[in-house]
Protein backbone atom coordinates (compact mmCIF):
# COMPACT_ATOMS: atom_id res chain seq x y z
CA UNK A 1 0.00 0.00 0.00
CA UNK A 2 1.12 2.01 -0.27
CA UNK A 3 -2.16 1.23 -0.37
CA UNK A 4 -4.33 -2.02 0.52
CA UNK A 5 -3.32 -0.95 3.55
CA UNK A 6 -3.65 -3.42 6.04
CA UNK A 7 -0.55 -4.75 7.89
CA UNK A 8 0.40 -8.02 6.67
CA UNK A 9 2.09 -11.29 8.05
CA UNK A 10 4.83 -11.40 5.82
CA UNK A 11 6.95 -8.12 5.08
CA UNK A 12 9.59 -7.81 2.52
CA UNK A 13 12.55 -5.14 2.45
CA UNK A 14 13.85 -2.75 0.38
CA UNK A 15 17.61 -0.99 1.19
CA UNK A 16 18.31 2.49 0.14
CA UNK A 17 21.08 3.71 -0.67
CA UNK A 18 20.61 7.83 0.22
CA UNK A 19 22.07 9.14 3.24
CA UNK A 20 20.03 11.08 5.70
CA UNK A 21 21.73 13.22 8.45
CA UNK A 22 19.81 10.99 11.28
CA UNK A 23 21.04 7.49 10.94
CA UNK A 24 23.99 5.99 9.16
CA UNK A 25 24.38 6.28 5.23
CA UNK A 26 21.53 3.71 4.44
CA UNK A 27 18.48 2.76 6.04
CA UNK A 28 16.78 -0.82 5.48
CA UNK A 29 13.30 0.05 4.78
CA UNK A 30 10.24 -3.09 5.42
CA UNK A 31 7.43 -3.11 3.36
CA UNK A 32 4.24 -4.36 5.15
CA UNK A 33 0.83 -4.85 3.03
CA UNK A 34 -0.20 -1.37 1.97
CA UNK A 35 3.45 -0.32 1.99
CA UNK A 36 5.96 0.13 -0.87
CA UNK A 37 7.75 -3.76 -1.10
CA UNK A 38 8.61 -5.93 -4.15
CA UNK A 39 6.51 -8.03 -6.31
CA UNK A 40 8.90 -9.90 -7.49
CA UNK A 41 10.49 -11.83 -4.40
CA UNK A 42 11.93 -14.80 -6.25
CA UNK A 43 15.33 -12.72 -7.79
CA UNK A 44 17.49 -10.29 -6.67
CA UNK A 45 16.81 -7.39 -8.43
CA UNK A 46 17.77 -3.49 -8.78
CA UNK A 47 14.99 -0.91 -9.42
CA UNK A 48 14.71 2.83 -9.49
CA UNK A 49 12.36 4.47 -6.74
CA UNK A 50 11.78 8.21 -6.12
CA UNK A 51 10.38 10.21 -4.86
CA UNK A 52 12.39 12.23 -2.39
CA UNK A 53 15.44 10.59 -2.70
CA UNK A 54 16.67 7.94 -5.67
CA UNK A 55 17.83 4.29 -3.86
CA UNK A 56 18.39 1.03 -4.57
CA UNK A 57 16.37 -1.44 -4.14
CA UNK A 58 17.55 -5.45 -3.34
CA UNK A 59 14.48 -8.17 -3.62
CA UNK A 60 15.55 -11.14 -1.91
CA UNK A 61 13.87 -14.62 -2.41
CA UNK A 62 10.99 -15.80 0.20
CA UNK A 63 12.85 -18.57 1.55
CA UNK A 64 16.30 -16.53 2.26
CA UNK A 65 15.15 -12.93 2.79
CA UNK A 66 13.05 -13.22 6.22
CA UNK A 67 12.46 -15.30 9.23
CA UNK A 68 9.11 -14.38 10.67
CA UNK A 69 7.48 -17.18 12.33
CA UNK A 70 4.02 -18.18 11.39
CA UNK A 71 1.07 -16.39 13.85
CA UNK A 72 -0.62 -18.34 16.30
CA UNK A 73 -4.47 -17.10 17.33
CA UNK A 74 -5.06 -15.86 20.27
CA UNK A 75 -8.24 -15.82 22.83
CA UNK A 76 -7.48 -12.42 24.21
CA UNK A 77 -5.60 -9.26 22.94
CA UNK A 78 -2.34 -8.81 25.01
CA UNK A 79 -1.57 -5.67 27.00
CA UNK A 80 1.44 -5.95 24.51
CA UNK A 81 3.39 -7.16 21.68
CA UNK A 82 6.29 -6.47 22.50
CA UNK A 83 9.01 -8.94 23.33
CA UNK A 84 9.47 -9.30 27.28
CA UNK A 85 13.13 -7.38 26.85
CA UNK A 86 11.47 -4.76 24.93
CA UNK A 87 8.41 -4.30 27.19
CA UNK A 88 10.12 -4.42 30.88
CA UNK A 89 13.17 -2.11 29.30
CA UNK A 90 11.49 1.10 29.34
CA UNK A 91 7.75 2.40 28.35
CA UNK A 92 8.90 5.83 26.75
CA UNK A 93 11.17 3.71 23.95
CA UNK A 94 9.86 4.53 20.52
CA UNK A 95 8.73 1.42 19.74
CA UNK A 96 6.68 1.01 22.85
CA UNK A 97 5.23 4.41 22.24
CA UNK A 98 4.68 3.82 18.93
CA UNK A 99 2.81 0.52 19.61
CA UNK A 100 0.70 2.10 22.23
CA UNK A 101 -0.48 4.97 19.26
CA UNK A 102 -1.51 2.38 16.93
CA UNK A 103 -3.63 0.78 19.18
CA UNK A 104 -5.01 3.94 20.45
CA UNK A 105 -5.55 5.17 16.65
CA UNK A 106 -7.10 1.26 15.96
CA UNK A 107 -9.87 1.43 19.20
CA UNK A 108 -10.19 5.66 18.20
CA UNK A 109 -11.43 4.61 14.46
CA UNK A 110 -13.16 1.47 15.02
CA UNK A 111 -15.16 3.08 17.59
CA UNK A 112 -15.88 6.30 15.38
CA UNK A 113 -16.88 3.51 12.83
CA UNK A 114 -19.05 1.75 15.00
CA UNK A 115 -20.61 4.94 16.46
CA UNK A 116 -21.30 6.49 12.80
CA UNK A 117 -22.81 3.18 11.42
CA UNK A 118 -25.01 2.34 14.44
CA UNK A 119 -25.69 -1.32 13.54
CA UNK A 120 -22.51 -2.95 12.38
CA UNK A 121 -19.85 -3.86 14.62
CA UNK A 122 -16.31 -4.93 14.52
CA UNK A 123 -15.45 -8.78 14.43
CA UNK A 124 -11.51 -8.77 15.97
CA UNK A 125 -8.83 -11.90 15.63
CA UNK A 126 -5.88 -11.44 17.67
CA UNK A 127 -2.71 -12.94 16.15
CA UNK A 128 0.69 -13.61 18.14
CA UNK A 129 4.24 -15.38 17.04
CA UNK A 130 6.49 -17.26 20.00
CA UNK A 131 9.42 -15.46 19.55
CA UNK A 132 7.31 -12.46 19.67
CA UNK A 133 5.01 -9.40 17.84
CA UNK A 134 1.26 -10.24 16.77
CA UNK A 135 -1.17 -8.16 15.89
CA UNK A 136 -4.79 -7.30 15.98
CA UNK A 137 -7.08 -7.36 12.96
CA UNK A 138 -10.71 -6.04 13.03
CA UNK A 139 -13.22 -6.07 10.25
CA UNK A 140 -16.94 -4.51 9.68
CA UNK A 141 -19.12 -6.18 6.91
CA UNK A 142 -22.83 -5.06 5.83
CA UNK A 143 -23.36 -2.78 8.64
CA UNK A 144 -25.80 0.11 7.78
CA UNK A 145 -22.82 2.61 6.89
CA UNK A 146 -19.81 0.73 5.48
CA UNK A 147 -19.91 -2.42 3.48
CA UNK A 148 -16.54 -3.17 4.64
CA UNK A 149 -14.58 -1.63 7.22
CA UNK A 150 -11.06 -3.22 8.29
CA UNK A 151 -8.74 -1.70 10.88
CA UNK A 152 -5.26 -3.55 11.54
CA UNK A 153 -2.28 -3.41 13.86
CA UNK A 154 0.71 -5.07 13.42
CA UNK A 155 3.94 -5.50 15.81
CA UNK A 156 6.28 -7.54 13.73
CA UNK A 157 10.21 -9.10 14.66
CA UNK A 158 12.05 -10.61 11.84
CA UNK A 159 15.74 -10.97 10.74
CA UNK A 160 17.37 -9.65 7.50
CA UNK A 161 19.80 -11.48 5.73
CA UNK A 162 23.67 -10.40 5.91
CA UNK A 163 23.92 -9.90 2.10
CA UNK A 164 21.34 -7.26 2.51
CA UNK A 165 22.87 -5.51 5.35
CA UNK A 166 26.45 -5.30 3.50
CA UNK A 167 24.31 -3.85 0.47
CA UNK A 168 22.99 -0.93 2.15
CA UNK A 169 26.84 -0.97 4.10
CA UNK A 170 28.83 -1.35 1.23
CA UNK A 171 31.82 0.87 2.92
CA UNK A 172 31.69 -1.56 6.27
CA UNK A 173 34.61 -3.32 6.99
CA UNK A 174 33.12 -6.14 9.19
CA UNK A 175 31.19 -9.45 8.05
CA UNK A 176 27.74 -8.82 9.75
CA UNK A 177 25.64 -11.93 10.80
CA UNK A 178 21.97 -11.97 10.41
CA UNK A 179 20.06 -8.48 11.45
CA UNK A 180 17.07 -8.44 13.70
CA UNK A 181 14.35 -5.99 12.68
CA UNK A 182 11.48 -4.50 14.29
CA UNK A 183 7.99 -3.10 12.57
CA UNK A 184 5.17 -2.15 13.57
CA UNK A 185 1.99 -0.22 12.13
CA UNK A 186 -1.76 0.92 11.70
CA UNK A 187 -3.59 0.14 8.31
CA UNK A 188 -7.31 0.96 7.48
CA UNK A 189 -9.34 0.92 4.49
CA UNK A 190 -13.38 1.79 5.09
CA UNK A 191 -15.74 0.87 2.04
CA UNK A 192 -18.78 2.65 2.68
CA UNK A 193 -22.43 1.62 1.08
CA UNK A 194 -23.24 4.89 -0.15
CA UNK A 195 -21.85 5.99 -4.00
CA UNK A 196 -21.54 9.65 -2.76
CA UNK A 197 -19.73 8.91 0.72
CA UNK A 198 -15.87 7.94 -0.02
CA UNK A 199 -13.54 4.88 0.78
CA UNK A 200 -10.49 6.31 2.91
CA UNK A 201 -7.40 4.24 3.05
CA UNK A 202 -4.58 5.19 6.16
CA UNK A 203 -1.51 3.13 6.80
CA UNK A 204 1.24 4.85 9.12
CA UNK A 205 4.10 2.60 10.40
CA UNK A 206 7.36 2.54 12.16
CA UNK A 207 10.60 0.01 11.34
CA UNK A 208 13.95 -0.24 13.65
CA UNK A 209 16.83 -2.59 12.77
CA UNK A 210 18.80 -3.84 15.73
CA UNK A 211 23.07 -3.99 15.40
CA UNK A 212 24.22 -7.19 13.84
CA UNK A 213 24.97 -10.14 16.07
CA UNK A 214 28.95 -9.97 15.81
CA UNK A 215 29.41 -6.12 14.96
CA UNK A 216 29.11 -4.69 18.68
CA UNK A 217 28.01 -0.50 18.48
CA UNK A 218 26.95 -0.98 14.31
CA UNK A 219 24.35 1.90 14.61
CA UNK A 220 20.50 1.13 14.37
CA UNK A 221 18.55 1.88 10.53
CA UNK A 222 15.12 3.89 11.75
CA UNK A 223 12.19 5.48 9.42
CA UNK A 224 8.82 5.69 9.51
CA UNK A 225 6.21 5.92 6.89
CA UNK A 226 2.27 6.12 6.49
CA UNK A 227 -0.33 8.60 4.16
CA UNK A 228 -3.91 9.04 4.10
CA UNK A 229 -6.01 9.30 1.34
CA UNK A 230 -9.61 9.75 0.15
CA UNK A 231 -11.12 7.66 -2.87
CA UNK A 232 -14.78 9.14 -3.92
CA UNK A 233 -16.93 7.79 -6.55
CA UNK A 234 -18.35 11.80 -6.95
CA UNK A 235 -16.46 15.09 -5.70
CA UNK A 236 -17.95 17.36 -3.57
CA UNK A 237 -15.73 19.88 -3.62
CA UNK A 238 -16.14 20.92 0.46
CA UNK A 239 -15.37 17.20 1.72
CA UNK A 240 -12.22 17.28 -0.39
CA UNK A 241 -10.93 20.80 0.65
CA UNK A 242 -12.30 19.90 4.13
CA UNK A 243 -10.30 16.28 4.05
CA UNK A 244 -6.93 17.92 1.95
CA UNK A 245 -7.12 21.27 4.94
CA UNK A 246 -7.42 18.49 7.57
CA UNK A 247 -3.83 16.93 6.27
CA UNK A 248 -2.54 20.33 5.65
CA UNK A 249 -2.62 21.23 9.03
CA UNK A 250 -1.83 17.99 10.44
CA UNK A 251 1.68 18.69 8.29
CA UNK A 252 1.74 22.42 8.90
CA UNK A 253 2.82 21.94 12.62
CA UNK A 254 5.74 20.20 11.98
CA UNK A 255 7.12 21.39 8.56
CA UNK A 256 5.15 23.76 5.85
CA UNK A 257 7.41 21.73 3.35
CA UNK A 258 5.68 18.68 4.09
CA UNK A 259 2.03 18.80 3.18
CA UNK A 260 2.92 19.87 -1.07
CA UNK A 261 6.04 17.42 -0.67
CA UNK A 262 3.52 14.30 0.79
CA UNK A 263 0.59 15.33 -1.43
CA UNK A 264 2.80 15.09 -4.48
CA UNK A 265 4.34 11.73 -3.51
CA UNK A 266 0.86 10.73 -2.60
CA UNK A 267 -0.36 11.74 -6.37
CA UNK A 268 2.49 9.93 -8.18
CA UNK A 269 1.67 6.84 -6.60
CA UNK A 270 -1.64 5.91 -5.88
CA UNK A 271 -1.48 5.67 -9.96
CA UNK A 272 -3.05 2.99 -12.13
CA UNK A 273 -0.75 2.69 -14.68
CA UNK A 274 -2.30 0.71 -17.56
CA UNK A 275 -5.04 2.80 -17.37
CA UNK A 276 -2.95 6.50 -17.22
CA UNK A 277 -5.33 7.62 -13.67
CA UNK A 278 -4.99 7.65 -10.12
CA UNK A 279 -7.35 5.38 -8.00
CA UNK A 280 -8.93 8.65 -5.97
CA UNK A 281 -7.89 12.12 -4.80
CA UNK A 282 -5.21 11.24 -2.95
CA UNK A 283 -4.35 12.92 0.50
CA UNK A 284 -0.63 12.51 1.95
CA UNK A 285 1.97 9.93 1.76
CA UNK A 286 5.50 9.60 2.90
CA UNK A 287 7.98 6.69 3.57
CA UNK A 288 11.73 6.07 4.65
CA UNK A 289 11.44 9.19 6.65
CA UNK A 290 14.52 9.62 8.67
CA UNK A 291 16.21 12.50 8.18
CA UNK A 292 14.54 14.63 11.09
CA UNK A 293 14.73 14.09 14.41
CA UNK A 294 13.00 10.78 15.41
CA UNK A 295 10.94 12.28 18.39
CA UNK A 296 9.53 14.76 15.75
CA UNK A 297 8.66 12.36 13.43
CA UNK A 298 7.15 9.98 15.96
CA UNK A 299 4.94 13.17 17.29
CA UNK A 300 4.62 14.02 13.47
CA UNK A 301 3.00 10.41 12.82
CA UNK A 302 0.76 10.40 15.64
CA UNK A 303 -0.73 13.55 14.58
CA UNK A 304 -1.29 11.92 11.40
CA UNK A 305 -3.18 9.22 13.07
CA UNK A 306 -5.02 11.13 15.08
CA UNK A 307 -6.43 13.40 12.01
CA UNK A 308 -8.01 10.66 10.33
CA UNK A 309 -10.89 10.85 11.79
CA UNK A 310 -11.66 14.83 11.95
CA UNK A 311 -10.86 14.45 8.10
CA UNK A 312 -13.36 11.79 7.46
CA UNK A 313 -16.39 11.21 9.95
CA UNK A 314 -17.80 14.85 8.93
CA UNK A 315 -18.02 13.74 5.07
CA UNK A 316 -19.47 10.63 6.37
CA UNK A 317 -22.01 12.34 8.08
CA UNK A 318 -22.57 14.51 5.56
CA UNK A 319 -23.06 11.86 2.75
CA UNK A 320 -24.17 8.60 4.12
CA UNK A 321 -27.90 9.18 3.81
CA UNK A 322 -27.88 10.71 0.56
CA UNK A 323 -30.45 9.59 -1.82
CA UNK A 324 -28.64 7.12 -5.08
CA UNK A 325 -30.11 5.86 -8.03
CA UNK A 326 -28.47 2.65 -9.23
CA UNK A 327 -26.74 4.76 -11.67
CA UNK A 328 -24.44 5.86 -8.97
CA UNK A 329 -24.32 2.72 -7.56
CA UNK A 330 -23.43 1.05 -10.85
CA UNK A 331 -20.28 4.21 -11.32
CA UNK A 332 -19.44 3.30 -7.64
CA UNK A 333 -18.77 -0.24 -8.23
CA UNK A 334 -16.63 0.58 -11.50
CA UNK A 335 -14.53 3.09 -9.65
CA UNK A 336 -14.37 0.24 -6.83
CA UNK A 337 -13.09 -2.30 -10.02
CA UNK A 338 -10.27 0.50 -9.86
CA UNK A 339 -9.60 0.20 -6.33
CA UNK A 340 -8.96 -3.51 -6.52
CA UNK A 341 -7.36 -3.27 -10.05
CA UNK A 342 -4.53 -0.83 -8.61
CA UNK A 343 -4.33 -3.36 -4.71
CA UNK A 344 -3.69 -6.52 -6.80
CA UNK A 345 -1.87 -5.27 -9.93
CA UNK A 346 0.82 -2.57 -8.35
CA UNK A 347 -0.09 -2.45 -4.64
CA UNK A 348 3.38 -4.01 -3.78
CA UNK A 349 2.85 -4.51 -0.05
CA UNK A 350 -0.67 -6.24 -1.57
CA UNK A 351 1.53 -8.46 -4.19
CA UNK A 352 4.56 -9.06 -2.08
CA UNK A 353 2.19 -11.00 0.79
CA UNK A 354 -0.03 -12.89 -1.94
CA UNK A 355 3.46 -14.18 -3.45
CA UNK A 356 4.74 -14.75 0.15
CA UNK A 357 2.37 -16.79 1.95
CA UNK A 358 1.22 -13.57 4.31
CA UNK A 359 -1.82 -13.65 6.67
CA UNK A 360 -4.46 -14.14 3.94
CA UNK A 361 -7.24 -12.65 5.39
CA UNK A 362 -5.14 -9.68 6.51
CA UNK A 363 -4.06 -8.74 2.85
CA UNK A 364 -7.27 -9.08 1.08
CA UNK A 365 -9.37 -7.20 3.79
CA UNK A 366 -8.40 -4.07 1.90
CA UNK A 367 -10.74 -5.06 -0.93
CA UNK A 368 -14.57 -4.28 -1.33
CA UNK A 369 -17.33 -6.83 -0.82
CA UNK A 370 -18.48 -5.85 -4.29
CA UNK A 371 -17.14 -4.28 -7.18
CA UNK A 372 -17.85 -4.11 -11.13
CA UNK A 373 -16.37 -4.15 -14.66
CA UNK A 374 -17.68 -3.20 -17.92
CA UNK A 375 -16.57 -3.52 -21.33
CA UNK A 376 -15.21 0.09 -22.89
CA UNK A 377 -16.86 1.89 -20.34
CA UNK A 378 -16.50 5.94 -20.49
CA UNK A 379 -18.85 8.16 -18.60
CA UNK A 380 -20.21 11.48 -20.77
CA UNK A 381 -18.35 14.25 -20.96
CA UNK A 382 -19.17 16.97 -18.54
CA UNK A 383 -21.37 14.28 -16.54
CA UNK A 384 -20.18 14.13 -12.39
CA UNK A 385 -19.19 11.02 -13.57
CA UNK A 386 -16.77 12.37 -15.90
CA UNK A 387 -15.16 15.37 -13.20
CA UNK A 388 -14.20 12.44 -11.16
CA UNK A 389 -12.64 11.10 -13.51
CA UNK A 390 -10.66 13.92 -14.87
CA UNK A 391 -9.78 14.72 -11.30
CA UNK A 392 -8.40 11.39 -11.29
CA UNK A 393 -6.70 11.64 -14.41
CA UNK A 394 -5.37 15.41 -13.29
CA UNK A 395 -4.97 15.67 -10.34
CA UNK A 396 -5.98 19.43 -8.86
CA UNK A 397 -4.69 21.84 -5.83
CA UNK A 398 -7.36 21.25 -3.33
CA UNK A 399 -6.18 23.61 -0.31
Amino acid sequence: MPTAALVSASPSLYLPTSSSSSSSSSSASLSLNGIPASSAPRALAFARKSPPTTKRRLVYSTRSALAIEKETPEENRPDTFLREADSHVTTSTVRSRFEKMIRDAQDTVCASIEAADGVGKFKEDVWSRPGGGGGISRVLQDGAVWEKAGVNVSVVYGVMPPDAYRAANPGADHKPGPVPFFAAGVSSVLHPKNPFAPTLHFNYRYFETDAPKDAPGAPRQWWFGGGTDLTPAYIFDEDVRHFHSVQKNACDKFDPSFYPRFKKWCDDYFVIKHRNERRGLGGIFFDDLNDYDQEMLLSFATECANSVVPAYLPIIERRKDTPFTEKHKAWQQLRRGRYVEFNLVYDRGTTFGLKTGGRIESILVSLPLTARWEYDHAPEEGSEEWKLLDACINPKDWV
